[in-house]
């Protein structure tokens, strides 16, 4: 398999799960790591796409390429690190490409737009998978389709729409030469 897509849940794109080069991570950042790095362990694709969700903070609904990734959950201030830096290590953003929105992961679910959060959306998986993708020299790729605001109706608004960006996962995969 020259191309591997990666979702966190199958609710995300259920019209794709009869795809072979399709796996599910479950949610969050280890679930995601470990999924990523036994499918490129295994199969040694070309390239990776993750398809998924995420909040906005300064985008709104629609599909959004991401291109730079954070994570949020990581705060080792006390130690003398950056915000979103892993401790000891050099880099605090992770660069995929040159245009993009930055991507804030962590492992918690968003729902307070009063949080001070640097990026452009927030997801759960994308870190960990372009972490692996950048450590394993495969090219990564990452749309994620805005389900809702990262506010304090966020889990009825995701669970409304989680489905929504299917479509659009599509489509973007038919752009870029994937059979469906």
């Amino acid at each position: 398999m020259k191309t591997i897509i990666l979702a966190a849940l199958q609710d995300e794109a259920p019209g794709l799960q009869h795809m072979m080069n399709v796996f599910y991570t479950g949610v969050g950042k280890v679930n995601a790591a470990m999924t990523a790095a036994q499918v490129i362990e295994r199969y040694q694709p070309d390239r990776v796409i993750n398809l998924g969700t995420a909040g906005g903070i300064s985008v709104g609904h629609g599909l959004h390429e991401c291109t730079r990734f954070v994570q949020r959950d990581m705060s080792c201030l006390d130690l003398g690190f950056q915000s979103g830096q892993t401790p000891f290590e050099d880099d605090v953003v992770l660069n995929t490409g040159t245009a993009g929105l930055t991507c804030s992961t962590g492992d918690n679910f968003v729902m307070n737009p009063e949080l001070d959060i640097p990026a452009d959306l927030v997801d759960m998986e994308a870190y960990a998978i372009a972490k692996v993708c950048l450590r394993n020299r495969v090219e990564f790729r990452c749309f994620k389709y805005i389900t809702d605001r990262a506010d304090h109706s966020a889990h009825t608004t995701w669970q409304d729409a989680v489905s929504q960006g299917e479509p659009f996962f599509i489509a973007k995969l038919q752009e870029l030469g994937i059979n469906i």
